[in-house]
């Protein structure tokens, strides 16, 4: 498991208390290798097993310098992460000591400390490995949104008051930041930043709260912990010592990955990743908290790299930590026209280059429907799914969202037909005081049959002759006519991505 803890095993000042030395040699003989340390545990990994011994330390934010506190967390370690990745969290044994001085595992002699036994995962299994080799492709970002959405359903709801926690939490990233050595002015002017964003949040955290947002989560959740297992993204090591610092808002749980995405990937992932997890969850409300939840998680790695001798790292996150929480205009964009059009293509293309990070939230229509009927994107639908009743939920569910997410100040695009044209001067409308600009996709009818027999793995489920029907059918006013949408022929995908972004270029 060596790709988990490499950053850390570099940094000289790690060492493993003095009453811990027999343990650690008995893990290393065992594992037939020295251990990978962080500032609180040291990982010995075998060629079977790895075990997991936790540092009798303590520091400002945990303390397990008694033997109690190692052992319950270590359990609550094994209850928080055995679920997520059956087999890969085996159990905790006990260290024990024999009469005779001799140490065992699971011994009869007295305890004298306690391990977490997981299987071993190969170093390029990594998320973190992964992403070091360019390997986030769109299939394996579509697979993270899915695996947090699935995560974060399985959570029973807490209350608590997330404004008050966040407020805590900024102000201790600011002392930590100021102990690990980084520029007093910087951190001040972000420590009074962040808390203004907090304060100006305060009502939308409560109500968050109060809906159900507030839960038990990961509160760890970036790329070092996540890995592949059994070929599906899993996260593991969630926090386990602080149950506060974990009860947080699954808006916040999800933004260190987005952000940890951002920055060592490129907002193409983070913006990918953002999308899938909305379109699974339907919480496009989270984006209301997007700039100080990804400021607050750049602060934390900006002084963990600081503490740990990185300064041009530090550099970097805390530069991110402030450029997240800058004011930003949103604007709504609505792509529309006939199936096969390449709405969804170029809406994806687009996305992470619009507003603020991590670039434009989408709202397809496709994805809504198959969450009205709690289903995959991928996954077909029967006939009918596509009745009026439930086109019209579909189309007041994506209008609602368009005027939430721009709001709350971030970027929407909304993809969908729109050939009724009272649904076009409806997203207009739910513009409100953003800049809107509507992109009308137009193509032979060859091209499109083409491209929708071509198609799989889509969320839309329409065929050729849904196609034809939809070009066909008597509706008020010519839906063929833009308007005072700008005009894209979508003829050539990659020349129609060229109008586009020329279309949303301000002049």
């Amino acid at each position: 498991m060596a790709g988990r803890w490499a950053n850390y095993s570099r940094d000289p000042g790690l060492s493993i208390p003095d009453s811990q030395r027999d343990t650690a040699a008995l893990l290393a003989r065992l594992a037939g290798r020295a251990p990978i340390e962080t500032h609180i545990s040291a990982v010995f990994v075998g060629a079977d097993t790895v075990w997991k011994l936790r540092k009798a330390v303590r520091l400002d934010f945990l303390d397990f310098s008694t033997l109690a506190e190692r052992h319950r967390t270590a359990e609550r370690e094994l209850a928080l992460n055995q679920a997520q990745a059956p087999g890969l969290y085996r159990d905790v044994v006990a260290v024990t000591r024999d009469a005779d001085g001799r140490l065992a595992l699971g011994g009869e002699g007295a305890t004298i400390d306690w391990v977490v036994r997981m299987a071993p995962l190969p170093g390029e299994n990594f998320l973190d490995a992964i992403a070091a080799r360019d390997g986030i492709s769109p299939a394996l970002a579509d697979a993270l949104g899915d695996a947090v959405a699935a995560y974060h359903a399985a959570l029973p709801q807490v209350a608590r008051d997330q404004a008050a926690a966040l407020h805590d939490v900024a102000r201790g990233n600011a002392r930590s930041a100021l102990a690990a050595g980084l520029d007093p002015a910087a951190v001040a002017r972000w420590e009074t930043d962040c808390l203004a964003a907090l304060a100006a949040r305060a009502d939308w955290l409560a109500a968050r709260a109060a809906g159900g947002f507030v839960r038990r989560a990961h509160g760890d959740l970036h790329l070092g912990n996540m890995a592949m297992w059994h070929g599906h993204p899993v996260a593991f090591d969630a926090l386990e010592f602080d149950e506060d610092l974990a009860t947080i808002d699954l808006g916040y749980d999800l933004a260190f990955l987005l952000m940890d995405l951002d920055v060592r990937v490129g907002r193409l992932a983070a913006n990918r990743v953002m999308n899938r997890y909305v379109a699974r969850t339907g919480d496009w409300d989270s984006v209301r908290g997007l700039p100080v939840f990804l400021s607050l998680r750049a602060m934390v790695r900006a002084h963990v790299q600081a503490r740990g001798g990185n300064q041009e790292a530090a550099a970097i996150y805390l530069a991110r930590a402030q450029s997240y929480l800058a004011a930003a205009i949103p604007r709504v964009v609505a792509i529309g026209g006939l199936p096969g059009t390449g709405k969804s293509t170029l809406a994806r293309a687009v996305a992470p280059d619009l507003g603020p990070a991590p670039g434009a939230l989408i709202l397809r229509s496709d994805e809504i429907r198959k969450r009205l009927y709690q289903v995959a994107p991928e996954v077909r639908l029967p006939a009918s799914a596509y009745g009026r009743t439930v086109s019209h939920q579909v189309a007041t569910a994506l209008i609602a969202g368009v005027a939430g997410v721009a709001a709350h100040g971030h970027t929407v695009i909304a993809d969908a037909t729109f050939l009724d044209l009272r649904q076009r001067a409806a997203v207009a409308e739910a513009a409100g005081a953003a800049p809107f600009t509507g992109l009308w996709l137009q193509a032979p009818m060859a091209v499109l049959e083409a491209r929708i027999a071509a198609r799989h793995g889509d969320a839309s489920d329409a065929d050729v002759a849904v196609l034809r029907q939809a070009a066909s059918a008597d509706r008020i006013g010519d839906w063929r006519d833009p308007g005072d949408w700008r005009d894209i022929d979508a003829t050539d995908l990659d020349r129609a991505l060229v109008l586009v972004r020329n279309a949303l270029t301000p002049r």
